[in-house]
């Protein structure tokens, strides 16, 4: 009998003991090492082992060593990786319903973008889950715009001059979207950006200032067309059973920490995507003045494209309609 009672103890106190298990997480990110992005990251390992008292470690492996985000995507998927800091254009190797936020022209302001994401959000956080992965927090990774080798005031002039722009590989429907707007564009792994840039391969591609800046690409696309292409979302997710070996009790906490330094970082970035414009000026970026109106036009004549082939077809209305909600609401 008192075997049977010891053992019977033991057996229900095992769930316990699994549950207070440390867990280690590996994180892979494209953030530049030693960047914003990467200091925040940083910063939340510290913390949750720090909330853990030791007992959920995060590991932080940035600046692509985990390869592209298609690589950190699937080294997830078979549990290489525990975790990624992406945007929303990487996430689409899970779901592509984010990459609807960043459909060129979309909105006309960081304002009227913010709204819409707010009013998609929760339905894509239920999405993203129901593919095995929770959000720990979203990023606003910032304005897009487009770098070149050369000053472009029209898209004809790109076209007139044979001009190409970077391609995220992976995504065939984006590549042709492109081609809908008459851009000619070159399929890549975006960590051959800056070589595809010093051979010629590529003569422009779209980002944020702050990441052009950190990765030293306007020292080769040294020209930036003052009109915002789009607006780049990030988030970082966790594969949901790994998240669930943490204690319940924890995971509120470092999912608060996690949305704090979130936070904290959107603000920073903000402003930093700022300074790096006139940071790259001093460095010899030229600002190019032009009229939005004839890359409207170019941009939209990829949405047919877009919407059902980049982006699932509901997925790009309603980011439509959450716009236009917004607009009649004055965001």
């Amino acid at each position: 009998m008192k075997k049977l009672l010891i053992a019977a103890l033991l057996a229900a106190l095992a769930p316990a003991a699994q549950a207070q298990a440390p867990v280690t997480l590996k994180l892979g990110t494209l953030a530049p090492q030693n960047s914003t992005w990467h200091e925040i990251l940083r910063e939340l390992a510290a913390r949750w082992e720090q909330a853990s008292n030791g007992q959920v470690k995060l590991r932080v492996y940035a600046g692509g060593v985990q390869g592209s985000e298609g690589d950190m995507v699937r080294k997830m998927a078979v549990n290489q990786l525990q975790a990624a800091a992406i945007s929303n254009i990487g996430i689409h190797d899970i779901l592509p319903d984010p990459q609807a936020l960043s459909v060129p022209m979309m909105f006309g302001s960081e304002a009227e973008a913010e709204c819409a994401f707010q009013r998609v959000r929760p339905r894509l956080e239920q999405a993203l889950a129901s593919h095995g992965y929770v959000v720990m927090q979203w990023s606003r990774i910032g304005a897009l715009y487009m770098f070149c080798d050369r000053a472009y005031r029209t898209p004809a002039e790109m076209t007139k001059a044979n001009a190409k722009v970077f391609a995220w590989e992976g995504d065939p429907k984006s590549v042709e979207a492109w081609r809908a707007g008459g851009f000619q564009p070159v399929v890549l792994s975006s960590t051959d950006i800056v070589p595809s840039l010093q051979t010629g391969m590529i003569d422009c591609l779209t980002n944020s200032p702050l990441y052009v800046l950190t990765a030293r690409l306007f020292e080769k696309a040294s020209n930036m067309v003052d009109l915002p292409w789009g607006w780049l979302y990030g988030a970082t997710l966790v594969r949901k059973d790994a998240w669930e070996k943490i204690a319940p009790d924890l995971r509120p906490k470092l999912l608060a920490i996690a949305v704090e330094l979130g936070q904290k970082a959107d603000i920073d970035v903000r402003r930093l995507n700022t300074d790096a414009v006139s940071a790259m000026q001093k460095q010899g970026l030229k600002v190019v003045p032009v009229d939005p109106a004839p890359w409207r036009a170019a941009m939209e004549k990829s949405w047919p494209v877009v919407r059902g082939g980049v982006v699932p077809a509901e997925a790009f209305d309603e980011v439509k309609r959450a716009r236009d909600a917004c607009r009649a609401a004055g965001k």
